[in-house]
């Protein structure tokens, strides 16, 4: 009895843990998705069963027709002996008005299907583009961007192909197989009962190949992001291919990738070639065995010729219904592959998990004590032990070798890279020093803003892109933004002024100009702690002293004057400058002014070219 309780529990187990496997399976997730549509979903689906009830029901009233056609009954002499004709018309009319009637019904669950599959595709690209955008900067350093392309295009449009056929197939069929074995019970048992099994029999051995289906798909899926990477690559990188001469190479090296691609796509066709023909065969065998069955009850009396025909209509509708399961069991395969691969992102959790704190208002330094930290937060550590504190409103510039961590450290600030040990805080001594883990993160990155050396500019006007920090900013304080970043001169020479399109990354503009109306974002940002990471490199001497000079006057007269944390190995632009902090792997080891290290630390003067 002990044992016999036991072998119940395990099997409550086992089959607990089935289902809880089916409910974390990454295609079933993405088909709860439809819960958020559930009228359409249900609506959808009485559409589509009185579809396949109508289906199924002008086969049978077919074979009754003939039934009658074979009994005479379906055209009679009259007494004067003219031939009647009123069954005949009646038939036609039974039929095609019921033909007409499924095939308006079909068009409109057609048609809905295709919309909430669409819906389904819009939301899970905008939580895939969501997610990307919540996940640290660690996350992007470890994934391409071909990869996060891919998982948005390709991924998704598979997982929609595959959700709106299991809706309109899987559904549909397992309504024709219920119909149609209940019909072909009722004619007689047998004539049901075999072409039943030879189905189950088929599909199990359809289901046998999932698996491996499922694991082809992800190489293809892999394959397939190093061509997106390498295509990204190469049209982001068309100006260095250009200047280098590299486009046959880039070619060429594109051209392996696509040809491992079509590689692994071929293998799994091939493996589909192979797997799928046998199962189609032993399903197939339900025509054979409805014939000949049929046959021989029709030869005992026991089932009409009309009954035989709706029996075939029925077992062809079927078996072919079946066999497009083996089709849709290969697009299910691979959607199995590419949900695993959306819910991957998805499921990936922040690095950076924000707070709840805000900054108090008024002037904001910085201060790090004793902080650690690896970019890629592997262990390998970029900074050791760093400690620094600069006061509000002073203007501190950073220097150091390549290599060294200086990016990594502006990038603390606004907790884009979070410390390993340590602490990052912001604020003075009269109001506290807070630290960043505990802020809100929109509130810290809006005090806090880092202007990095790559000049990112988006497809758009040069409204649009300076607006991006200050929505609401009018057209005087766009002028007045550019004016402190000493682009005035870039804003005088287009065409188009604000309206101007500045085409994809800024390519419309030198290296200067993007860096100046870079600057002037960031000005608009209205920030109190400005961090230029080498963000001035493409100006010339005057012009980068003109605009540091702007935005130390920004509020020299308030109480708010603007901290600025400036990255860089120019001499023009250490001498604006209140002081320097030398950074060499990874830790700060001197400070001063440029004077007192000039004269007294030879590293430094090593570094500068002194």
């Amino acid at each position: 009895m002990l044992a016999i309780t036991e072998a119940g529990e395990a099997r409550l187990r086992g089959g607990a843990g089935f289902a809880a496997r089916l409910a974390r399976s990454p295609l079933l997730r993405c088909l709860a998705i439809y819960g958020e549509m559930p009228g359409r979903f249900a609506l959808t689906a009485v559409l589509l069963a009185a579809v396949n009830v109508a289906l199924v029901g002008q086969q049978v009233l077919v074979g009754r027709a003939v039934q009658e056609a074979g009994a005479g009954r379906l055209v009679v002499a009259g007494a004067d002996g003219a031939l009647s004709y009123d069954r005949v018309w009646f038939w036609a009319a039974v039929l095609l008005g019921l033909s007409f009637a499924r095939s308006v019904v079909q068009y409109g669950a057609g048609l809905l299907s295709l919309t909430i599959g669409q819906e389904l595709l819009t939301i899970l690209r905008q939580r895939i583009l969501a997610r990307i955008q919540q996940l640290d900067l660690a996350y992007h350093w470890r994934h391409g961007v071909g990869e996060m392309v891919t998982r948005m295009t390709r991924d998704a449009d598979k997982v929609r192909d595959a959700l709106i056929n299991f809706w309109r197939q899987m559904f549909e069929t397992g309504l024709v197989v219920a119909i149609s074995v209940g019909v072909l019970i009722w004619y007689s048992p047998w004539l049901g009962l075999v072409p039943l099994a030879m189905l189950l029999v088929g599909i199990a051995l359809l289901w046998r190949q999932a698996d491996t289906l499922v694991a082809l798909d992800r190489r293809i899926g892999a394959a397939y992001d190093a061509v997106t990477q390498d295509l990204s690559e190469g049209v982001n990188g068309v100006r260095v291919i250009k200047a280098f001469g590299l486009g046959a190479a880039r070619t060429t090296r594109f051209a392996a990738h696509v040809d491992t691609f079509r590689r692994e796509a071929r293998a799994a066709i091939l493996h589909a070639a192979r797997s799928v023909p046998l199962p189609q065969t032993v399903i197939a065998l339900g025509h054979a065995w409805v014939l000949g069955y049929g046959a021989w009850l029709i030869s005992r009396g026991e089932l009409g010729v009309g009954a035989l025909v709706a029996a075939m209509l029925v077992v062809n509708t079927l078996v072919l219904r079946i066999e497009g399961i083996g089709r849709l069991l290969q697009v299910i395969a691979d959607a199995r592959s590419s949900a695993g691969r959306i819910w991957e992102i998805l499921d990936a959790e922040p690095g950076i998990q924000p707070g709840c704190g805000r900054l108090p208002e008024g002037a904001l330094g910085i201060r790090l004590e004793n902080v650690s930290a690896s970019p890629l937060g592997d262990g390998g550590l970029v900074l050791h032990d760093l400690s620094l504190t600069i006061q509000p409103g002073e203007i501190v510039a950073l220097v150091g070798p390549t290599g060294s961590g200086k990016s990594i450290l502006t990038g603390l600030l606004p907790r884009l890279v979070e410390a390993d040990r340590g602490s990052v805080r912001i604020g003075s001594d009269a109001l506290g020093w807070h630290d960043v883990r505990g802020l809100e993160l929109t509130d810290l990155r809006r005090r806090v803003h880092v202007l990095p050396q790559e000049s990112f500019l988006f497809s758009d006007t040069l409204a649009a892109n300076l607006r991006l920090a200050a929505p609401e900013a009018s057209d005087e304080e766009l002028h007045e933004a550019l004016d402190r970043a000493a682009a005035g001169e870039v804003f005088a020479r287009l065409a188009e002024g604000f309206e101007t399109r500045l085409g994809d990354r800024g390519v419309t503009l030198s290296g200067g100009q993007r860096q100046r109306i870079c600057l002037a974002r960031a000005l608009l940002a209205d920030a109190d702690v400005l961090v230029l990471d080498d963000a001035t490199s493409a100006l010339d001497a005057v012009t980068e002293r003109r605009a540091i000079e702007n935005v130390r006057a920004l509020r020299r007269d308030g109480d708010r004057p603007v901290t600025m944390l400036i990255v860089s190995s120019r001499l023009s632009t250490i001498l604006a400058a209140d002081r320097v902090l030398v950074l060499a792997q990874g830790r700060i080891v001197a400070a001063g002014t440029h004077a007192e290290l000039a004269a007294g630390n030879a590293a430094y003067r090593g570094l500068m070219g002194i």
